[in-house]
């Protein structure tokens, strides 16, 4: 958020200093001044300070303001600290520079502390006061500091207005911003950030937009609010076309918080060529590689399926922390390169970085992803015995794909009853899942009895009890499960698959009929269709599970979202051309086969994501190794 009020120190900030008694004593006041404002590391301010010293400045008001405020700067607050605390009879403005000094460093209780130390002291605040106070406030004390500004008649105040404004805003109470915001008489550039901000972090993303566009003026600030806003609520389609349209305003340039928004909307999407584009871009422009550039850059290749290039960025961070090493790990474990991680993870920990939750996230899914039980096991209480890391519902997760996909049903199961937090529906989901692999239609049963009574029940619930029915070929209890779902108001989450093809994002559903080369594609599938057939394909219909003829069931297996996108890149791309696939849903048994045999018949790699991983098909095989 910009800053409200930069702290300037005007001539009447303090009364006159005395009449120097020489030209020569103003001309070293002066000196001494103009040496705090050119300041620019803390070894020159400290020089300077002892100037001051030397020279008998030590106690003129306004030098030992602009220190104060400069030791701040520089994150020296205990100076500034000491500095304040030998000011003689400190006034307002005393006050409100070392106030919004500990609000600026996020240390609002010190704040608060000082607040209540004024008012004792009988210091009258001022709209700066309340300005400063309300910087990184909670909501709760952002509502007492609105009640005391209307008591002091400061509400008024623009200032003080916009801050309230932006703490109502930061702590989600959108009708308390929402009201301030209308009765303002003036809104400027910051008050409608605030409010845009309210709006989209609320969710509400069609009120931000209403109230950006209507804005005459427009800085990185309020462009950055909005491009993460439709990011961060997963509509990253929104995010690159804003991002589009900021590159061709006048006036503005991203800048690192906007390249992390965008790349972060690359990631979602899969939106490799974007991604790529976009870092080029950072590099033309010099924004700065900071760790956190690169980090968002890793994570970018990673979930767009290129982890050499992901590889080749990590290496190139200098000063790597412990959120880099996470990315790099998850990267390799979301792509099934299990041992990898567990090598990196070792090369970590020998430079001394203390793991953290999201760490022993990426291990675990590199054991789940491997098979390798005993490995999770020991991490699992590694995790905890050694590092003191109390296991969150994701590490529960982990644990429980591993063992379910590994056919431990019953130790899984065993794990989440005696879990010391409460399981969630996605962690009951991937018990239920494993009962499906295996066709324990008995533990199945009962895991989704106990969750529709205890209304814990999503769509995912219904569909894994209905598929594990209809694998055993029990039709009549599909019926009631299907109808069950239905009369719970409960949708089935629809499969679709995404393809970027020259910078366009295209989407397919399943039989879709939709798309403008419709006829071609489904010409390229008809041609796919005969020469899998000659390599021995034979579609596993088993997986249709609806009570319908063989052939109908073939016909539905063909028309499979990404099947769809797979042809349109067929027919779409240069031979020899990588093609990559999104898909929201984990992929079926039939179209992994398909799939890999594709890969073989056209001599094309084809990287796939599911909502599970990525599988990488070249010449015939996947990097999954046939266990996902």
């Amino acid at each position: 958020m910009t800053s409200l009020t930069p702290f300037t120190t005007p001539s009447n900030l303090y009364p006159a200093p005395p009449s120097p008694t020489s030209i020569h004593h103003h001309l070293r006041f002066e000196q001494a001044s103009l040496l705090i404002d050119k300041c620019q590391t803390i070894h020159h301010l400290l020089q300077t300070h002892a100037y001051l010293l030397r020279h008998g400045f030590h106690h003129h008001p306004i030098l030992t303001f602009k220190l104060q405020r400069s030791y701040s700067s520089f994150s020296r607050l205990h100076l500034a600290r000491t500095l304040f605390d030998q000011t003689p009879n400190p006034n307002i403005f005393s006050y409100t520079s070392i106030i919004h000094s500990y609000t600026i460093n996020s240390l609002p209780n010190q704040a608060i502390l000082l607040y209540h130390q004024m008012l004792e002291n009988g210091v009258q605040p001022n709209a700066f006061t309340f300005s400063s106070l309300s910087k990184n406030c909670s909501l709760q004390l952002a509502k007492a500091l609105h009640s005391q500004s209307l008591k002091l008649s400061l509400d008024s105040d623009a200032y003080v207005r916009t801050a309230l404004l932006d703490a109502y805003a930061r702590g989600g109470d959108v009708n308390s911003a929402h009201q301030l915001f209308d009765t303002m008489p003036l809104r400027n550039l910051v008050s409608s950030t605030a409010m845009i901000t309210c709006y989209a972090k609320g969710g509400d993303l069609s009120k931000s937009q209403k109230l950006f566009d209507a804005m005459e003026e427009r800085d990185v600030v309020c462009w950055n609010v909005m491009i993460d806003g439709y990011t961060q609520h997963g509509l990253p389609d929104q995010s690159l076309a804003l991002f589009r349209e900021m590159l061709s305003a006048k006036d503005v340039r991203p800048n690192e918080v906007t390249v992390l928004s965008v790349l972060s909307a690359c990631g979602q999407l899969g939106s490799l060529e974007s991604g790529k584009w976009l870092h080029s871009y950072i590099e033309a422009n010099k924004i700065k590689f900071s760790v956190r550039v690169g980090t968002a850059l890793i994570d970018m290749y990673c979930k767009c399926g290129s982890l050499d290039d992901a590889c080749s960025v990590f290496d190139k961070i200098v000063d790597k922390d412990v959120v880099a090493w996470n990315s790099m790990i998850v990267g390799y474990a979301i792509h099934g390169l299990s041992q990898e991680a567990l090598q990196l993870f070792s090369r970590m920990r020998g430079w001394s970085f203390q793991p953290t939750d999201i760490t022993f996230i990426g291990v675990l899914n590199a054991c789940s992803h491997a098979g390798l039980v005993e490995e999770g096991r020991g991490f699992f209480r590694l995790m905890k015995d050694e590092f003191g890391i109390e296991p969150k519902i994701e590490h529960y997760g982990c644990m429980v794909d591993l063992l379910g996909r590994a056919g431990l049903l019953e130790e899984a199961y065993e794990l989440v009853k005696n879990m010391e937090i409460e399981p969630d529906p996605v962690l009951w989901g991937s018990l239920l899942g494993a009962c499906r692999l295996h066709k324990n239609i008995a533990l199945g049963e009962n895991i989704a009895e106990f969750l529709v009574d205890k209304g814990l029940a999503n769509s995912g619930t219904y569909i894994l009890l209905s598929n594990i029915y209809a694998a055993a070929g029990k039709w009549e209890e599909v019926a009631r499960v299907r109808t069950m779902m239905k009369d719970s108001g409960i949708r089935k989450e629809p499969g679709c698959s995404l393809i970027e093809v020259s910078n366009k994002t295209h989407e397919f559903v399943a039989g879709d009929l939709k798309h403008p080369e419709s006829k071609e594609i489904y010409d390229m599938l008809e041609e796919l269709n005969g020469l899998l057939k000659a390599q021995g394909y034979s579609p596993k219909t088993e997986i249709v599970l609806h009570d319908i003829k063989e052939i109908e069931k073939e016909r539905v297996l063909e028309v499979h979202s990404e099947k769809l996108a797979i042809a349109f890149g067929l027919i779409s791309t240069r031979p020899g051309t990588t093609i990559r696939i999104v898909k929201n849903l984990r992929v079926c048994s039939d179209c992994h086969a398909v799939t890999k045999l594709i890969s073989k018949i056209t001599g094309r790699k084809i990287i796939l994501r599911d909502r599970s991983r990525f599988h990488h098909f070249v010449d015939g095989s996947c990097s999954c190794r046939d266990y996902w």
